[in-house]
């Protein structure tokens, strides 16, 4: 028996966790409507991107663990135990005492745009430091995902920085989400070089329509993607969501397209592109990376589209994410071939 394989016998018996996610877990107040004297009414749902994408895993019955800071006030208590509701590990969750729980207020417009507004100046999530780490938990796991907000202050930045390097030097697979959210960065050059650090280290990319724009200065998604692939080489699988106008899935020399699936009452789109982001993790969590087909980017494709469209149907994300049954009958009702 090789060395490798005496490696990968090792790897496997030392696995706990399928994903670990590092990042914020906040609370987004989504817009309600109007209460009867006319206020604006939002509803405190848990939220986070990095949680997002573990709670649709969670859904499969994945194993997952998230690495992050709360507060230590009402909204941290809520979290805590949402967490423990969804059955997300959390021993690497930190309480903070001094600062409190992100929270985001997002007003959805008929459009189907979004328009957020922070209070995280600095917010708890933004003073995870690198000596907080639960690095063992990063050793233990299959999958390490993270995304740009973890990356908007020096200690967390370094912090992320030094779990990427835990999780390459243990031979994770790394996802990354940019999640770009321009009212958090001091200036849209930062963000765009935080972003592209996070394109350097991962295998796995999720970003949207947007966020290729913004990095490539095209919104051809063929000439984007090939751009990032050409760039930063060690990108693996790249997926670019399109909202209404589906998704788009590259691998080697392989392209495939699923169209959404516009079935009608979608209310809230906060977390469709972690649900997204989540499916396809699920997915490789069940295929091999190494040996993807058209075939396979195809149906998981159709998955995470039938995934993302669900969780629109409802308010929020963590509570929100679709049953495994109920994206099954999206994708066997709705069939559609790519084209």
């Amino acid at each position: 028996m090789n060395d490798i394989c005496l490696d990968e016998i090792r790897r496997i018996a030392i696995e706990k966790y399928d994903v670990v996610a590092l990042g914020e877990l906040l609370v987004d107040f989504t817009d309600y409507g109007m209460s009867g004297q006319e206020n604006p009414v939002f509803e405190a749902n848990p939220g986070g991107a990095p949680c997002n994408v573990l709670a649709l895993l969670r859904k499969y019955n994945k194993s997952c663990t998230f690495i992050g800071k709360i507060g230590n006030d009402f909204f941290g208590k809520m979290l805590t135990a949402i967490l423990d509701e969804t059955g997300i590990d959390h021993k690497g969750l930190i309480i903070d005492d001094y600062y409190n729980t992100t929270l985001a207020f997002v007003k959805n417009y008929e459009n189907g745009d979004r328009e957020f507004s922070f209070y995280r100046h600095p917010g708890a999530d933004m003073m995870l430091s690198s000596d907080e780490v639960e690095y063992e938990q990063i050793k233990q796991s299959r999958i390490f995902h993270f995304g740009t907000l973890s990356m908007t202050d020096a200690n967390v930045k370094e912090a992320t920085k030094r779990a990427i390097e835990t999780a390459k030097n243990n031979g994770l697979i790394i996802s990354f989400d940019p999640n770009l959210r321009p009212p958090l960065w001091k200036s849209l050059d930062d963000a765009r070089n935080q972003i592209a650090y996070g394109l350097s280290q991962c295998d796995v990319l999720k970003i949207s329509d947007n966020e290729i724009e913004f990095m490539t200065g095209t919104s051809d998604f063929d000439k984007g993607a090939n751009i990032l692939m050409e760039r930063y080489p060690n990108i693996k699988l790249l997926n670019i969501t399109a909202g209404a106008d589906g998704s788009y899935s590259y691998y080697r020399e392989i392209r495939a397209y699923v169209p959404s699936y516009l079935l009608g009452g979608t209310i809230d789109t906060t977390g469709a592109g972690d649900t997204f982001c989540g499916s396809v993790l699920n997915y490789l969590l069940d295929h091999d990376l190494e040996n993807l087909s058209k075939e396979n980017l195809i149906e998981m494709l159709q998955i995470a589209n039938a995934a993302a469209y669900l969780v629109t149907t409802k308010k929020g994300a963590i509570r929100s994410m679709p049953d495994p049954k109920d994206v099954q009958k999206v994708v066997n009702n709705n069939y559609i071939r790519e084209d």
